[in-house]
């Protein structure tokens, strides 16, 4: 499968997800890399209106899973589950959009520790996060 075929893939598995509510999609998969954009708006604010850290953290564990669980192929029988999520808020975003890239900075074989850099529409770092998944085996 290509990587535009499995990006196909992914977002067609949003639907009826809170992806979909959100109005994430993904728009790149390197194999060591995904990206995914979302629109922020009143969808997405918090009362003050800026973007939730909530939302943030949903972004980021999006693509930090998706990285994980597309290392393996069906005959592989393993996925990944999510343990721990850190998200450091560093800078407010009010509209526009941000994109979430997810990377590895270890990718082990019963553990993947991963970094999502949230950007906002000029390119400026508004989050940062580390997320730990555990990788599992599926009948």
């Amino acid at each position: 499968m290509t990587n535009e075929e499995i990006l196909k893939k992914i977002n067609l598995a949003n639907k009826n997800t809170v992806m979909e509510v959100l109005d994430i999609s993904y728009i790149e998969f390197t194999g060591d890399s995904i990206t995914a954009e979302m629109p922020v708006t009143h969808k997405t604010h918090q009362p003050y209106g800026l973007l939730h850290g909530g939302v943030n953290a949903v972004l980021a564990e999006t693509v930090g899973s998706y990285l994980s669980i597309l290392q393996f192929t069906p005959e592989d029988r393993k996925s990944a589950v999510g343990m721990n999520i850190n998200v450091n808020h560093l800078k407010a975003v009010k509209s526009g959009k941000v994109t979430a890239t997810a990377k590895f900075l270890k990718k082990g074989v019963s553990i993947h520790f991963v970094e999502i850099i949230i950007r906002n529409d000029k390119g400026e770092i508004t989050a940062q996060s580390t997320m730990t998944n555990k990788i599992i085996n599926i009948k």
